[in-house]
């Protein structure tokens, strides 16, 4: 696994990927944390990321569109198939890979809270729980994404596949409200990662959305290596 983390991040920072996604994170961020923070006068970093949401959604598309898609492309899937490394760990060490550069992005906010800390003193606590909170969210993500992309050879469809996915998600909330059926009402609710998200930006740290974005990356990670295990036999 530890051979299949390098090579990611490897193929993440010796190409442009990893700048091009750490610059666009950071701009974004930066004009959200000038406009609401600087601009409203707050120490609330609620507004930054609630907003950093919609980039994410289309930054973590193109960190992992290439994890599997790229490789099946180019025909060295099976190469990677056939190692002696297991399916598990090929998943899990390319999810960790992508994990790690968009983990390194969300870092911004904690620095974000230390310039705020020298004009006032900021609410550490929600502030700690939300970016726990994001990360948690984006490894969700993540996990999806990866699974996309092993579903497909096209790079272009991973991408596009995963930001129609990640708008979905953004609207659950209003489909929920147009609808007047209560169970499907309730069902959206409770799959809707942002409900649970949400809490965090409250301060809120409950183990039971602490087990939804865990539960929820498990599952497509496993999906994943099912996906591969198919076409490793077929």
């Amino acid at each position: 696994m530890g051979t299949i983390l390098k090579r990611e991040l490897s193929s993440y920072f010796n190409s442009a990927t990893a700048y091009v996604v750490m610059a666009i994170y950071f701009i974004f961020s930066g004009i959200f944390f000038t406009a609401i923070c600087f601009g409203y006068n707050t120490t609330s970093l609620a507004g930054v990321y609630g907003n950093m949401f919609y980039i994410i959604m289309f930054i973590i598309p193109i960190i992992t569109m290439k994890t599997f898609s790229e490789e099946k492309r180019q025909k060295t899937d099976q190469a990677l198939l056939t190692s002696p490394t297991s399916l598990t760990e090929i998943v899990i060490g390319k999810f960790l890979g992508a994990f790690i550069l968009f983990a390194a992005c969300c870092c911004i906010f904690l620095v974000y809270a230390v310039v705020i800390s020298f004009f006032a003193t900021p609410d550490w606590p929600v502030i700690l729980c939300t970016f726990i909170g994001i990360i948690l969210l984006g490894a969700s993500l993540i996990a999806i994404n990866v699974f996309i992309s092993a579903l497909t050879e096209s790079m272009i469809i991973a991408a596009v596949a995963g930001m129609a996915l990640g708008l979905l998600i953004s609207f659950l909330g209003n489909i929920s409200d147009m609808l007047s059926i209560d169970w499907i009402t309730a069902v959206l609710e409770k799959i809707n990662p942002l409900n649970y998200y949400t809490n965090f930006t409250y301060g809120i740290l409950s183990i039971v959305d602490i087990v939804f974005f865990l539960t929820l990356t498990g599952l497509f990670l496993f999906f994943t290596v099912r996906v591969l295990e198919k076409r490793r036999w077929s």
